[in-house]
């Protein structure tokens, strides 16, 4: 069995922030989201997350999704784990994690608990040429890891030692609830610190390994928005490595903004500031172009997006959208379908082959297959109470201009004349005009102009 324990009781004082420090969000989720995410895809039966200062604030987010020991005076993490009853008397493994380090991977996760089966307490450590503040692994003249030194409590020759403790260990529970009473607060600090089981159970002749991490960014604490800034720019390095490397062309890596959640096919082209957020799918051989935001939608095969924003939306094969066209909840865009700028789709379904070029909207409306909408459409959908629908059937044509007062239903090849205000429907292969009668008063704009007379 793999258990886990994330300790996230501090203050975290240092971000300045009346949001709990572990809330604070790297990519799309809260840090502590990223380990709990991770912990549950590598089959931790149960997390144990220690909370105390604001931790109203993680029970809201994380919900059942894991058990709570709370510390309400924060006087370290050995004593932190002490307030952990969920886990007592159960066999297996326990992966011990610092709540504002969400980088830790999951093939790190996965590595220890595999180095456990064969030792009682596994720690991971890392190799730095400028250790700065970390605690220092001590080892014996053969190499045995016996203990970790805070660095305030390091002497001269300790401190030159360059090899460090993560924070991150994977112990056997029921050794973890056997010796962490015996873990002592005899520091500068006065605090109880977890580090201190290394020497426990070295003293006790228990089985201790250390591995060394490749990327010590992996492990990176979370203390102010400096660090917070950080952990993004490793996070999203990584990510859009990751997709790199899958066949996907960045123009320039550093100004693109991928979710953990997105997926990407080969042959995709994205442009810079573009930011790629959720469950985004972008399919093979579309261009997204710069300043487009794309949000839990799907875009299809062969499309190119030009600086527009989709939300909760899919959009189909061989599209164009933008520039600066705007889709939402739940649009469907099908193939062949030409998107042009300052547009707006809500709630909106729009057929094969359809056009809608520039500087209208859709709201609430189901438009079919080689329809056209004209620049200045808009579906008044909305009368001040309710929602109401429009359908617009395949190859009617919509002039410019146009209001439709839903609920409405143009017929197949109606057309509507340009400038129109209708409220009735239109049948099939009829023409709708409505505009007012003309009243030419001769004269009379010269005179309004210079403002002569009334």
């Amino acid at each position: 069995m793999k258990y886990a324990v994330i300790l996230a009781a501090g203050k975290g004082s240092r971000m300045k922030s009346s949001i709990n420090k572990v809330m604070h969000k790297v990519g799309d989720r809260p840090i502590i989201g990223h380990l709990v995410e991770k912990l549950e895809s590598i089959g931790v039966q149960e997390i144990d997350v220690v909370v105390g200062y604001q931790q109203e604030q993680i029970r809201d987010y994380l919900q059942d999704r894991v058990e709570y020991s709370v510390q309400e005076d924060p006087i370290g993490t050995a004593d932190a784990l002490k307030k952990v009853t969920s886990l007592k008397d159960k066999k297996g493994k326990t992966i011990i994690l610092v709540g504002d380090a969400p980088l830790v991977q999951k093939d790190t996760m996965e590595s220890l608990f595999e180095a456990s089966q064969e030792s009682d307490l596994v720690i991971l450590t890392a190799q730095l040429t400028n250790p700065l503040h970390y605690g220092r692994v001590i080892r014996d003249n053969t190499g045995e890891v016996k203990g970790i030194v805070e660095f305030r409590d390091a002497n001269d020759e300790q401190k030159n030692i360059k090899e460090i403790f993560t924070g991150v260990m994977v112990i056997d529970n029921e050794l973890l609830f056997k010796y962490i009473n015996d873990v002592e607060n005899d520091n500068s600090k006065q605090e109880y610190y977890h580090t201190d089981l290394v020497k426990v159970l070295s003293d006790n002749h228990h089985t201790i390994r250390a591995i060394k991490i490749s990327d010590v960014n992996e492990t990176m604490g979370i203390n102010d928005r400096i660090q917070l800034a950080s952990a993004n720019k490793w996070l999203q390095k990584t990510i859009n490595e990751h997709w790199m490397n899958e066949g996907v062309t960045m123009i320039n890596p550093e100004r693109t903004y991928i979710s953990i959640e997105a997926e990407l096919e080969q042959d995709v082209t994205i442009y810079p500031n573009v930011h790629i957020k959720g469950q985004s799918i972008i399919k093979t051989g579309s261009t997204i172009l710069p300043g487009s935001w794309i949000e839990n939608s799907i875009i299809g095969e062969n499309t190119t997006i030009d600086n527009s924003k989709i939300m909760d939306s899919e959009v189909g094969n061989y599209v164009t959208v933008g520039p600066y066209a705007h889709l939402r909840m739940n649009t469907v865009v099908s193939d062949y379908v030409r998107i042009g700028n300052f547009n707006e789709l809500k709630k909106t379904t729009i057929g094969k082959k359809s056009r809608m070029a520039h500087l209208s909207y859709l709201g609430d409306t189901e438009a079919g297959e080689d329809v056209n909408i004209g620049c200045g459409v808009v579906t008044v959908n909305y009368d001040g109470k309710n929602k109401h629908k429009t359908i617009i059937k395949d190859k009617a044509f919509i002039g410019s201009n146009v209001n439709l007062i839903a609920p409405i239903t143009v017929g197949e090849y109606g057309v509507v004349a340009a400038g129109s205000t209708i409220h009735q429907d239109v049948n099939d292969s009829d023409m709708v005009i409505e505009r007012s009668n003309v009243t030419i008063k001769e004269g009379k704009g010269l005179k309004y102009v210079k403002k002569e007379g009334k």
